[in-house]
């Protein structure tokens, strides 16, 4: 069993910057499948960024070139730098890890991009 735990949500204005961190409760080099989703009230939840087990990364078309998602397996913790932020990625974001799909979640951290 692995427990997630997101930090770094805050209010913040358009244009500005957060980064997002997951801490594992037991290392998360095993994991395949590392990701941040997002979800809007009233909408679907979002896959945002993933990261493989080797490093390679995706991103959903609105995020590209604004977001980076890292880790640093030394401290069982994954990463989300966001950039550039604008009011239509205000959602509560969650990290989620698993070894080929996503088995285990964090509850979330409020991101809210508004003047």
């Amino acid at each position: 069993q692995v427990t997630l735990v997101e930090s770094g949500g805050d209010l913040v204005q358009p244009g500005g910057s957060l980064r997002l961190s997951c801490a594992a409760s037991g290392t998360i080099l095993m994991f395949n499948a590392a990701g941040w989703f997002r979800q809007a009230p009233g909408k679907p939840r979002e896959l945002v960024a993933a990261i493989s087990s080797s490093g390679s990364t995706n991103y959903v078309d609105s995020v590209k070139g604004r977001f980076t998602i890292s880790k640093d397996n030394a401290k069982n913790t994954l990463y989300l730098q966001m950039n550039a932020l604008r009011p239509e990625d205000t959602a509560v974001y969650y990290c989620a890890v698993g070894i080929y799909e996503y088995d285990y979640w964090g509850q979330g951290t409020q991101v809210t991009v508004s003047s």
